[in-house]
């Protein structure tokens, strides 16, 4: 005998689901279902759908069988009157973009159609399809309603076909020819959407509960985030609802409406808005068998992509593993579970216990490192100091056009592209305005709404550099509809670092794509200079703004200066400060 053979004899007998209070004669029956098989070219052959209707009708409850693609018997259950379970099935064959290589066929006692409850199997279980024998009055085999998931682009389909009844005794449908097609159709969709790049591609998830406006802009920047991370985007799916699901966090209808569109779209990831918590990923992992991350783990995800000096690793780094550590435990079901008696730790604890202590002593670890980085930059800050040079500090919200207005006003070739977080290390250069004013110009990593807790604790070393400057240049893109949000947030960040008192002027840039009325009515609004980054015709008022407020510091300074008896030596260039041009307009 083959191996499959030997299994399904070893399986016999293991019936799941209501058992109890069944006669022997009727259990041993429904026992003996495991050695019948099924045509593979039929859904449920007539003799099995009419033994099936029996069975039930003797037992008083429903029954199903999970039945493979060759026709064998998988899985032989026993439910309630009106109702079955299923209990979890082995992991999906091939990928999750395929069909699970299973179909369900149960019984219904009144003729029941098939309701919303087989709809969701059918769906969260990826099955090839569901059927239910209509019992009659009699105990006999009277018709089979099937179901199949629909391969068609979402929004034109509920997202599963019911067939037209059928009757159990000559059964029309052909059940190779249906999935043949149904897999074909799937994959054709897949093909079609991912000629043109091998990125991954994910499905947004938004759980809304504010203004619509809001929502729109959230999931927006969530669309432009992804990108960021090289990430294509099949569909983005919002859910309004006034009390949040604590399991899943959105309801379980959506949950299968995104599940239906995972499959038509072949993607493998869920981004969502909102933060998950441990729990939260570890539900809607287990039921959609998709990788699931947040907006917190999509930025930490593109600040690892971006990092390219050592201490922006270190940063990310540590980053990465605080956001870690709590959501250890959902990794995998061997580090979840305990696997032992009575007190005594099973291996599955203990592995845990393993990994959790090696993530905090390598954050440990980096925090040494990370110490002795900002021990450095501490020094190297003193150094600048010494020159007496008034210190600029370009800040603002990502994809403001802070490197860019850096390149510009010092002609420097800092890296910039037109998508969030493209510069993440800061930037100094030396800069000598028209009235022979020189001064340093810091660029510095961007901000965003609700920039994750662990990131703005482990960028503090490089956000030093906002503390010792004389003056914040806020950058602004007046452009975007949510200016006026990007502008709280900066200010909200700013006050967390403790900077909300330091001089700030405002520059509001991409004037270029808004009209003069557009312009001055955002001037009359925000205040500020405008200004276009791209252009140095346009920045004549910024500048003039800017050495009229370095001369105010320096007047200022002036006294406290005089009085110091200093007996360093100035004029050198800092060590880790660029030399820019002199500016010409």
């Amino acid at each position: 005998m083959d191996f499959n053979t030997i299994r399904r004899l070893q399986l016999i007998g293991k019936v799941y689901g209501q058992i109890n209070g069944i006669k022997s004669q009727v259990r041993k029956r429904i026992d003996n279902l495991y050695r019948r098989r099924i045509a593979p070219e039929t859904v449920v052959s007539p003799e099995v759908a009419r033994d099936m209707a029996r069975f039930s009708f003797e037992a008083g409850r429903q029954i199903g069988l999970m039945v493979a693609r060759d026709g064998t018997v998988e899985m032989v259950l026993v439910g309630e009157p009106n109702s079955i379970y299923i209990p979890d099935l082995p992991k999906s064959r091939g990928g999750r973009g395929r069909l699970r290589g299973l179909r369900f066929v149960h019984t219904h006692l009144k003729e029941e159609p098939l309701n919303q409850d087989d709809l969701m199997d059918l769906i969260f279980l990826r099955l090839d399809c569901i059927a239910a024998v209509r019992v009659d009055e009699r105990g006999g085999a009277k018709e089979v309603e099937i179901a199949h998931i629909f391969p068609g682009c979402h929004g034109e389909h509920s997202g599963w076909e019911i067939l037209p009844p059928e009757p159990c005794a000559a059964p029309r449908t052909d059940f190779l020819q249906l999935i043949g097609s149904l897999e074909d159709e799937l994959e054709k969709n897949r093909r079609a959407e991912s000629v043109e790049t091998r990125k991954d591609r994910a499905i947004l998830v938004s759980v809304a509960g504010s203004e619509r406006r809001d929502v729109r802009a959230s999931v927006k920047e969530l669309e432009e985030l992804a990108q960021a991370a090289g990430i294509t985007v099949a569909e983005t799916i919002i859910q309004r609802q006034r009390q949040v699901n604590p399991k899943y966090l959105i309801g379980k209808g959506k949950l299968g409406e995104i599940m239906v569109a995972a499959l038509q779209h072949g993607v493998d990831l869920l981004i969502f808005d909102q933060e998950l918590n441990p729990s939260q990923v570890r539900a809607i992992t287990d039921t959609t068998e998709l990788r699931v991350i947040d907006r917190t783990q999509l930025i930490l995800d593109i600040f690892a992509q971006r990092a390219q000096s050592r201490e922006g690793k270190i940063q990310v780094e540590m980053a990465q593993l605080k956001y870690l550590l709590p959501r250890l435990g959902v990794k995998d079901d061997a580090l979840s579970r305990l696997r032992g008696g009575i007190g005594v730790r099973g291996p599955g604890e203990t592995k845990l216990e393993i990994n959790r202590r090696r993530i905090k002593d390598r954050i440990a670890h980096l925090d040494r490192e990370l110490t002795a980085v900002r021990k450095n930059r501490s020094q190297r800050r003193s150094r600048r100091l010494r020159n007496e040079l008034p210190i600029i500090s370009i800040v603002g919200y990502t994809n403001a056009g802070k490197s860019t207005l850096l390149n510009t006003l010092t002609q420097s070739r800092v890296f910039v592209e037109d998508q969030l977080f493209a510069t993440l290390d800061p930037t100094s250069r030396r800069l000598r305005f028209p009235r022979d004013l020189e001064v340093i110009v810091t660029d510095t990593v961007g901000f965003i709404r609700d920039l994750p807790s662990d990131l703005l604790e482990a960028f503090a070393a490089t956000l030093e550099e906002l503390h010792d400057a004389d003056l914040l240049l806020h950058v602004v893109d007046v452009s975007s509809p949510q200016c006026e949000e990007h502008i709280r947030s900066v200010e909200d960040v700013l006050e967390q670092l403790g900077l909300q008192r330091k001089p700030i002027l405002l520059a509001l840039n991409k004037m270029d794509r808004l009209s003069d009325e557009e312009v001055t009515r955002a001037v009359r609004r925000f205040g500020g200079v405008p200004i276009s980054a791209l252009s140095t015709e346009t920045l004549r008022p910024l500048i003039s703004a800017l050495e009229d407020r370095v001369e105010r510091l320096v007047i200022e300074e002036a006294p406290e200066a005089a009085a110091e008896d200093s007996a360093e030596e100035g004029g050198a260039a800092p060590e880790d400060v660029a030399a820019g041009e002199s500016l010409v307009l």
